[in-house]
């Protein structure tokens, strides 16, 4: 149980989303003084550090020499975008056991700047897919093209997620995509991977983050809001060979239970949501699977503004997020936990923050849909 014996008291993110004059390890370092500072605390503090696979070199043995640090514990956790929300649990975790008090989170990455050559071979699977051509637009298009076929979802409802996102993302000054959209503007975008558009889908960036998560004693001694861990589960889910395949079910189905149940939350306690948005479609089935609104209804509970921060019922990535803000080096799971933190901290764009936020969840995707992926979920609480 992990539940509020850890608080993250540093929470960072870069600012810009093309960055060519960088390499990735200054971005790492970049982010990492930064969520320091915005702690109150130094390098020298840190005895914990948690990276994944956008790290350089062999990850964390070159990125803990790399920024100075000297921990006595590690961890190298890689999940695809998920990673670094699972690494918020397993930090809290480690401080938990004692393993360390001060946990260094970093995630950063030049996929804009830098040709993005995708994954090929490794895994054991791979043989058998990868020369098939498919890709990660039309993995996510097959499922929402089952999720219509299942329930009669449209792509004018899946349409108003990128709505809501752009809604939040006209009042961030950083964000990629700053112009609000219409339902009409999404549909009558360019087709990607039938059903979904151009405008279905997230950006690409350069950028990156850190978060700080510390031991209950050292987050009373800074001037910092409290911001508890109370909740965390993570999961993970493959096609299995095809046997009992549900591409409407997302693993997020296991985390989320699990974090509410440690949380002793349900989703109607829930101020604010930061949820994974690769692609429209992403969004609506963590939606459902995090139980804010049954299987096969989450067409009927994104549409006409529901996700818009002052009008809508849960209030979803208000700084606009993958699909507006940025996705920097293809994961999305630390903004998530960023985003999440100011809102709970009162420290969001005074346009969408929510009034009286006190809990918030955070749920993340690593992998593909259709395939292989983890999901990871966790409740934060203002204290």
């Amino acid at each position: 149980m992990i539940r509020n014996k850890a608080y993250i008291a540093g929470a960072w993110e870069h600012p810009l989303r093309v960055i060519p004059n960088l390499s990735t390890p200054e971005l790492h370092a970049t982010c990492a003084a930064g969520a320091l500072a915005d702690a109150g605390l130094s390098h020298g503090d840190v005895d914990g550090y948690f990276c994944a696979g956008d790290a350089p070199g062999n990850g964390a043995t070159n990125m803990v020499d790399y920024l100075g640090l000297k921990v006595k514990h590690l961890d190298s956790t890689e999940t695809g975008g998920s990673s670094y929300i699972i690494h918020v649990a397993h930090a809290a975790a480690a401080i938990a056991a004692g393993k360390c008090s001060v946990a260094l989170i970093t995630l950063a990455g030049r996929p804009k700047s830098e040709r993005f050559n995708a994954f090929r071979g490794g895994g054991p699977d791979e043989q058998f897919e990868w020369w098939t051509g498919y890709s990660t637009s039309n993995a996510y298009g097959m499922c929402a093209a089952r999720h219509m076929h299942e329930y009669g979802t449209t792509s004018q409802q899946l349409a108003w997620i990128k709505v809501a996102a752009s809604h939040h993302a006209q009042h961030n000054p950083h964000a990629m995509l700053r112009d609000v959209v219409t339902v009409e503007d999404v549909v009558n975008s360019p087709m990607i991977a039938d059903p979904l558009h151009r405008l279905d889908c997230c950006v690409v960036s350069d950028g990156g983050g850190a978060l700080v998560v510390v031991s209950p004693e050292i987050a009373r001694s800074l001037s910092r809001p409290l911001v508890a861990v109370r909740g965390a589960g993570e999961a993970v889910q493959g096609h299995g060979g095809g046997r009992g395949l549900d591409l409407t079910v997302t693993a997020t189905s296991q985390s989320a239970p699990r974090a509410f149940a440690e949380a002793g939350v349900t989703p109607a306690d829930i101020k604010y949501a930061s949820i994974y948005d690769s692609f429209t479609i992403t969004v609506l089935l963590q939606l459902e699977d995090m139980g804010f609104c049954a299987k096969g209804e989450g067409g009927q509970f994104v549409a006409d503004g529901n996700l818009i921060a002052g009008t809508g019922r849960l209030p979803f990535n208000t700084d606009g997020g993958g699909l507006c803000n940025n996705h920097p080096t293809n994961r999305g799971g630390i903004t998530k936990v960023i985003e999440a933190v100011r809102q709970l901290r009162g420290e969001a764009n005074p346009a969408v923050q929510v009034p009286d936020c006190d809990l918030a969840a955070v749920n993340g995707i690593g992998g593909i849909l259709g395939l292989r992926h983890a999901a990871a979920t966790l409740v934060l609480e203002r204290q």
